[in-house]
C-alpha cells in the first residue's frame, strides 16, 4: 500500500522521535511529510510504533492519505527530492 503521512507534534523530543520511526519505513519528503510504500504487515507494525509517542491529549495529530495505483499517477511533482523505491530512483 503506497500512504502520506503527515503529522503535527509541539513536543521536540516526541516529534523527532516520530520522525525517526518514518525514516524508517519512507521517505521524507516535505518537513513533516513521508511517502511511504509498504506491505500491511509493516504498515500496521508502522501504526503501533507510532502510536506509543503520539499524545493526542497534547494536540499530536497523524494522518495517513492512501493513494490507490491510479492516484499514484496524478501526484505531480516539482523539485525536492527524486523519489527511491526498492533502492531505485523514480524519475
Amino acid at each position: 500500500m503506497y500512504l502520506v503521512v503527515s503529522y503535527d507534534i509541539e513536543d521536540d523530543k516526541r516529534r523527532n522521535r516520530i520522525h525517526r520511526i518514518l525514516k524508517n519505513f519512507g521517505q521524507w519528503v516535505q518537513y513533516s511529510v513521508f511517502e511511504c510504500d509498504l506491505p500491511r504487515a509493516q504498515y500496521l507494525l508502522l501504526r503501533h510504533r507510532l502510536n506509543d509517542y503520539v499524545k493526542k491529549a497534547e494536540g499530536d495529530s497523524l494522518r495517513f492519505y492512501f493513494l490507490c495505483e491510479d492516484c499514484q499517477k496524478k501526484v505531480e511533482r516539482v523539485g525536492g527530492e527524486a523519489l527511491r523505491q526498492n533502492g531505485s530512483i523514480i524519475v
